[in-house]
């Protein structure tokens, strides 16, 4: 029986530095930037002091940018929505921080509580709208940044309810 331990064979993994994989300081996938968004989302201190409500057009601020990707963050106040859009080339993250909102497409309707997160890839189209009696605020990950978000005229059908 061999008395050598695994650490003495393979040596010590933090001495050797070029096997270990350097720490993203930005997001690179779908993963991470849901990760990024699940960060903002529980540190109330980044967002929750920008908050603002308009009752004539929807609220937003670009809270934070990175290397090819936008942070949005969006209020919503009764009835407000987005109208049918997709966003161009850029895929999407989208949390809902506080309050609830629905999303309409083509296969229905899904009901999104605080906490709720939904990603999306580009020329995913869905309409948002705050349907409930309080206001909502929403954190919205772009990548790449959002440089367009074309609007479309057919009406999601809002009948099958989608869970989630």
């Amino acid at each position: 029986m061999n008395s050598d331990s695994d650490l003495q064979i393979a040596g010590d993994i933090l001495e050797v530095p070029h096997l270990l994989q350097a720490p993203r300081e930005h997001p690179a996938t779908v993963a991470d930037f849901v990760g990024l968004a699940r960060a903002v989302a529980a540190d109330r201190s980044r967002w929750a002091h920008l908050v603002e409500y308009d009752a004539t057009s929807r609220w937003y601020h670009r809270l934070s940018t990175g290397p090819g990707y936008e942070v949005w963050l969006l209020s919503w106040v009764p009835g407000q929505g987005s109208g049918l859009h997709d966003h161009g080339a850029s895929s999407g993250v989208l949390t809902v921080l506080e309050g609830r909102l629905t999303e309409r497409t083509e296969r229905g309707t899904r009901a999104l509580r605080a906490g709720s997160q939904r990603v999306f890839a580009p020329g995913y189209v869905h309409e948002v709208v705050n349907d409930s009696l309080e206001p909502a605020v929403s954190l919205h990950v772009y990548y790449p940044g959002l440089t367009e978000m074309p609007m479309h005229s057919a009406r999601c059908a809002p009948s099958a309810a989608v869970t989630g």
